[in-house]
This record gives C-alpha cells, structure tokens and sequence, in this order.
C-alpha cells in the first residue's frame, strides 16, 4: 500500500507500508511524524509559520486519540473530512486514478517493480495536475457548502446564487 501526501505544488511525502505491518494507530502516527519532517524540508516556508493543514479521512487510525493528540500538541490544523463523502478527498477523486490508469493491465515481476513503475508515475504527475486537483477540490467544498451537505453530482450547484 502507497500511503501519499501532496499539495498543489505536489508531493510533499509518500511512503511504503512494510511487509507485514497493518495501518493502525501506532503506524499513522510514525507516518504523521515522517510527514512533519518531509514538510519541514520540502516546504520550509509552509513549516515556518505552520500555515499547512492536513486533510484526512476519517478512517479509524486517523482519528485515534494518539493521533489527534499528536496533532493537537504539535499545532497541526486538520480539515476534516465530511462523513460519508469520499469524493471530497483528493486521493479518491484526482491521485488514484492518476496512478492506477497506466498500470491497468500490466504484470510486474516482483514486488519491488510494482512499488518503481507505481513511484515512476507519481514523479511523472506534472505540478499543474496538482493545481488543477486543488481547484477542484475547493469547488467540491463550495458546492457541499452550498447543498449544505446534501448529495450533488457534477457542475449542477449555482455557486453564484
């Protein structure tokens, strides 16, 4: 499992799960401190005035009281997800399908080749996409907004109203 963080400007940190490990609370809270360090380094001006939020969803190692107590005591804002709305995060709507259409229907020989050609890809992702997926997922909220929560599918909401 490739476990991905990226803003508009793309990949901030991205990860393997290792063999053998399940994403508990414990794991997602190593993984919320690789994060920190990959922030800290590969966007300083984000990390100097902790002006980054975390959009997550709401799987149960995300919401774990370690967690979140980590998040509270290192100043971490979190956006949370709308419940029940999966097409609200970024991952589901933009990045996935992103990685998954040019491996459909490829055989890898190992392991390690899926985990390279799966890397290979998500390198290949140009900034402008991640401009782009950031666009549309301030106007999934504007339009959530605007249903006040209700369902809505495509470009039927009048935001102008």
């Amino acid at each position: 499992m490739l476990t991905v963080f990226f803003d508009y400007r793309g990949v901030v940190h991205s990860e393997f799960l290792p063999k053998g490990e399940t994403v508990n609370k414990e794991y997602y809270l190593g993984v919320m401190k690789r994060l920190r360090e990959s922030i800290r380094r590969k966007r300083p001006d984000l990390w100097q005035h902790n002006s980054w939020m975390l959009h997550h969803d709401n799987a149960p190692s995300h919401t774990a009281i370690i967690v979140k107590e980590f998040l509270a005591k290192n100043s971490t804002k979190v956006l949370d997800q709308a419940p029940y709305s999966p097409d609200m995060a970024p991952s589901d709507f933009f990045l996935f399908p992103k990685l998954k259409l040019p491996l459909r229907g490829k055989r890898f020989e190992s392991i390690e080749a899926i985990k390279k050609n799966s890397l290979n890809e998500l390198k290949a992702i140009p900034q402008i996409a991640y401009e782009k997926c950031m666009e549309d997922w301030v106007k999934r909220w504007r339009c959530c907004i605007a249903s006040d929560g209700a369902y809505f599918e495509g470009d039927k909401i009048n935001l102008d109203e």
